[in-house]
This record gives structure tokens, sequence and C-alpha cells, in this order.
């Protein structure tokens, strides 16, 4: 064997190897035309602001129209209007899917009585979920304007998972969860990537913690696909705008394209919400079926 049929060969049993030691989950996730059994639903869901209407029944009929199936309330205003909400959405093919914060306080804070009034008030939102059909209560560990806060160090981290261990315990009591949020670092230095909030769900060994990830705060990951892949079991729940200026999706142009994020939420086979979180400045009348057509067509293309 010559010295060129030497090195093409060895570099044929180099890649032959590099084949059969890859995990079969990188190669057919990252392949073009990967086969699926099924493809999961894309299931929409808005917050009370996001449907035009006047009424709380008025928002809920258009939904209705748009084939939107989740209702995602704040949380002061379920612990207001809980029974209101079960009675507008009775009968209907609307759900519950996460409720956005509404606690008092933070988890990190060093002040006891932040502390508390956040234990006392998460706990109640936790409850009100859970009789509500609630897949969990959305929460951030702490705001950079929430202050005295516990130092970004291991122990507060270790501080952290012992908490959320409690409180996703009692959530499970109430057939709910809690749902970690990562931010952009413009909003919350402590938690910015999906996969970390993902390490902490796992550390805090709850089935009860589990996290979600936000298209607009996600600028912080460099891949859509790999932070939702980072996040395997844990993903519960997922927010979208647009990608510029937070508004709906597809007024920001080229720059709302979900599409490698969502081939990960098909490949995780991702049974939850993907809820509006967003304003608009324009007639929603127009954007907002826009925005839903553009999200249904890229989960087709995903």
């Amino acid at each position: 064997m010559d010295r060129r049929s030497f090195i093409g060969s060895a570099a044929a049993g180099i890649a032959g190897a590099a084949v059969l030691s890859t995990p079969a989950g990188l190669l057919t996730s990252c392949a073009t035309g990967t086969s699926r059994k099924s493809s999961p639903e894309l299931k929409l869901s808005f917050q009370e602001g996001t449907a035009p209407g006047e009424s709380l029944n008025e928002k809920f009929d258009y939904m209705e129209k748009l084939g939107i199936v989740g209702f995602e309330p704040h949380g002061k205003q379920l612990l207001k209007r809980a029974e209101e909400f079960r009675q507008a959405l009775s009968g209907r093919n609307i759900k519950v899917s996460a409720i956005c914060a509404g606690f008092d306080g933070f988890i990190l804070a060093e002040d006891p009585a932040v502390k508390a009034s956040f234990d006392s008030s998460m706990r109640e939102l936790i409850a009100a979920a859970g009789e509500i059909g609630s897949t969990g209560v959305i929460m951030v560990p702490a705001f950079n304007g929430q202050k005295p806060c516990r130092p970004h160090t291991m122990e507060t981290r270790d501080y952290l998972c012992e908490q959320l261990h409690e409180l996703g315990e009692y959530a499970l009591k109430h057939n709910t969860t809690v749902i970690l949020e990562p931010l952009n670092r413009r909003e919350a230095f402590y938690l910015r990537l999906v996969s970390d909030a993902a390490a902490i769900c796992r550390d805090a060994d709850s089935e009860g913690v589990r996290c979600m990830g936000d298209f607009w705060h996600m600028q912080e990951e460099t891949s859509d696909y790999a932070a939702f892949i980072s996040a395997g079991k844990y993903l519960q729940h997922v927010h979208v705008a647009s990608r510029g200026q937070r508004r709906m999706p597809g007024e920001d142009g080229q720059l709302d394209n979900y599409i490698d994020g969502m081939r990960a939420l098909k490949e995780l086979d991702y049974q939850n919400y993907i809820s509006f979180e967003c304003g608009t400045d324009a007639d929603r009348e127009i954007v907002v079926p826009a925005a839903v057509e553009l999200l249904r067509r890229q989960w087709e293309q995903a």
C-alpha cells in the first residue's frame, strides 16, 4: 500500500469509528427528512391582552375562531377572578396553560419578610393553579432590580434547589408544577439560559419543578434548537413574541423565524403550549391572525 492509499484508508476508518461512536440521537436530530411516527400538535395560547375584544367572553370567542386552545392568565388576576375564568372557559375548547407569575417578593430575597411574602403568595398561586387545571406557575428567581438578593454563588444555587424541591413537591400535591423562566441579561442576571434552568430542575430533584423557553428572551442562546433540546423532559412551557421589538410574531419581518426551535420541540414530542407574550401598536384584527398563521406555517416547515 502506498502512502496515499494508506492515508485514505485510515481516514475512512476514523470516519467510520466516529459514526459508530456517535449517539444515535445526534445523528437523527440533525439529519434532514428524519422520519417520525407522529408529529405533536401545535397548541397555541394567548394571554388575556392578546386577542381583541372588550370582555373575557368576547376574547375567548375570538380565540376559538382562530383555533387557539390555551389561555395564560396573570397570577394576580387568577387569584381575584378564578371563578370568572372557570365560567368563561366552561364548555369551550380552551384550557388554562401556564400562570404568569403574580406572587409577591422573590425566592432569593435576603430580607426574611420579603422571602416570607414570596413563600405564602407562591403557595397560594400554586394551589389556585391546580384547581383550575393549569400546567404550572411561571417564576423568575430574581430580577435585576430585586434587592437585597443572595449573591450569585454555588451556595445560592444549592439554596435555590432546596427551596425549589419544597415548592415542587407542594405543586405535585396540587397536580401542577413550578416553571422556571430564563430571561435576558437586561432583566435578570441570575438565570439566562434554558440549559441552566434545566440543570436546576434536575438538581431540585422534584417532578414538580420544570422550566420554559421564551423565543424573545432566547437572544441569549447561540441556538434555539440546542436550547430546547438541552431542556429535554423538563420543558413545560414556551413563550413567543417578535424577535426585535417583542410585538406580534411577524411584525419584525425576517427576524421572526422560529423554525429551528420548533424543530427541536417536534423532536422532543413537546405536548404543551406555545403562548403569546407580546404587545402591539398595530390593529389586532390584522396582526393577531397573521401571527397565528405565521406560526402554523413555520410549524409545518419545521
